[in-house]
Formats: structure tokens, C-alpha cells, sequence
């Protein structure tokens, strides 16, 4: 079952989805002393980014023993409007008293390659790697979005996982434009996954990811298999083509 809260509309999404992260950073500095952080990009998370640097947040999240991770990068300059660093730091990062070492970006200026394994590294040296290639630690919170295509991150519909990589570049498949992203393997080791979708051009695609038959190769989504918690946070808007009784699959709660 697979449990999906819908908001009446973005700016309430934003709020819950800033709730969440204050909870389980709570949580988690509470368990192991920190909150390791992992973002996602684009449009939809950018409001819940801006609430956590307000009074009504910051003040909730001890930002010494927050780290933040990125899911995916555009590869491109930190400084350049496509780049997922920069819009979480104008929306956060340069708004609050996060320690700069705390922030582990990916390097889209660089090579993908180069970007991508120089990544995984830094996944390595915090996570820790088990014997058989497992992360030994997970992420306390993953957010991850969904694209009209049923990508998340840059795992895109036919992209092809290389066994045992938890960072790769990746091709879009529209524009040609190169990516670095995560991989399932280090991305389902989190602890907590939360989908984020807002917006009626998403509507017909989350019915089928969360009604429809399992297609991972052509609704990348599908390979996300987390081993612990993941729900779905999304607006009414996104919410328009669920079924509202007798789905067997999802646990929905509307929220007022």
C-alpha cells in the first residue's frame, strides 16, 4: 500500500514538505547527532526551500549537523539559472547558518564522468560502502520529484544502470544534454523517500505510476524500491486523475 497525502494546492504542499524535512532532521540529529539530506531539484521543491530559511523554520533545524546531497545535476556551472545548486541556494543555503562544508555538490562544470565518480566518493566517505557495494548508511530524508515522462532524478525512460555505480552521467533524452544523477542502489538505501509533485501537466502520469502495472524501464519512477518509508506528497492539481475510493494500491488522505 502505498500511502499518498494530497495538499489543496502548491503553497500548502510547500508547507508540508518543509514539516517533513524539519521532522526528520529532528529526528534524526535526536538518533546519530545529524541529518544527511539528500535534495531534489527543478520548480516544485523550490517554495518548501525558501519556508525553511524563514523564522517560521530555521530556527526549527539545528543547521550544524545538517548535510545536504544532491539526486541529480544539470552539467552546467554553479552559477548558470539551470543549475539545481544554485536555485537551492538562492532559495536556502545562502539564507541560513549551514556550514559550507556541509554541502556536498555535484560538480556539473566538470566532466560527467569525472563529476559522477568524484560524487560517488563523496557518497562513499559519508555513507560508507559494505563488502558487497550496498551503502552502509542511508540517507535520513530523500526527496525526489517526477517528470512528465515518469523520470525521477535523471533516470530516464530506457536509461540503463551500470551494476554497482551509485553516480552516473546520464544523456537527456530530448535535448542531448548531459546530467549526473544518483542510482537506485544508493538512492533506495534511504531511510525516508518522499515524492513531490505538484501541477495538472503531472496528473495523468501519476495515476499510472501509482494505479498502473510496474514498468520501471519506461516509468523510471518504478525503480525507486526504497527498503523502508516512501509516500507520495502532491497538490490537488497532480491528485485530479486518482481514484478517490476503491484503489487498492495507494492510501490516500486529503488534506483540507
Amino acid at each position: 500500500m502505498t500511502r499518498v497525502d494530497v495538499y489543496p494546492d502548491g503553497e500548502a504542499l510547500a508547507h508540508a514538505v518543509a514539516e517533513t524535512v524539519a521532522g526528520a532532521a529532528a529526528q534524526a540529529i535526536t538518533r546519530c547527532g545529524r541529518f544527511l539530506w539528500c535534495l531534489a531539484g527543478g520548480h516544485t521543491p523550490r517554495r518548501a526551500y525558501e519556508l525553511l530559511a524563514t523564522d517560521a523554520f530555521a530556527p526549527r533545524m539545528d543547521w550544524e549537523r545538517v548535510h545536504v546531497f544532491f539526486g541529480d545535476e544539470r552539467c552546467v556551472p554553479p552559477s548558470h539559472d539551470r543549475s539545481n545548486y544554485r536555485m537551492v541556494r538562492e532559495a536556502l543555503l545562502g539564507r541560513v547558518q549551514l556550514p559550507a562544508g556541509h554541502v556536498h555538490r555535484i560538480a556539473g562544470e566538470r566532466d560527467p564522468e569525472r563529476a559522477a565518480l568524484d560524487y560517488e566518493r563523496t557518497l562513499e566517505s559519508v555513507l560508507g560502502r559494505s563488502p558487497d557495494g550496498d551503502p552502509i548508511h542511508g540517507f535520513d530524508l530523500l526527496l525526489l520529484g517526477m517528470g512528465e515522462d515518469g523520470h525521477t532524478a535523471s533516470i530516464f525512460p530506457g536509461s540503463v544502470d551500470e551494476p554497482g555505480r551509485w553516480v552516473g552521467p546520464r544523456r537527456h533524452p530530448s535535448d542531448g544534454s548531459w546530467r549526473v544523477t544518483l542510482t537506485p542502489a544508493v538512492l533506495d538505501a534511504s531511510d525516508c523517500v518522499r515524492f513531490v509533485v505538484s501541477g495538472p501537466d503531472k496528473a495523468d502520469r501519476l495515476a499510472d505510476v501509482l494505479t498502473g502495472s510496474l514498468r520501471p524501464r519506461e516509468l523510471p519512477v518504478h525503480r525507486i524500491q526504497p527498503v523502508r518509508e516512501a509516500a507520495w506528497l502532491v497538490d490537488r492539481a497532480a491528485a485530479g486523475e486518482l481514484p478517490h475510493d476503491r484503489a487498492p494500491r495507494i492510501d490516500l488522505e486529503v488534506h483540507a
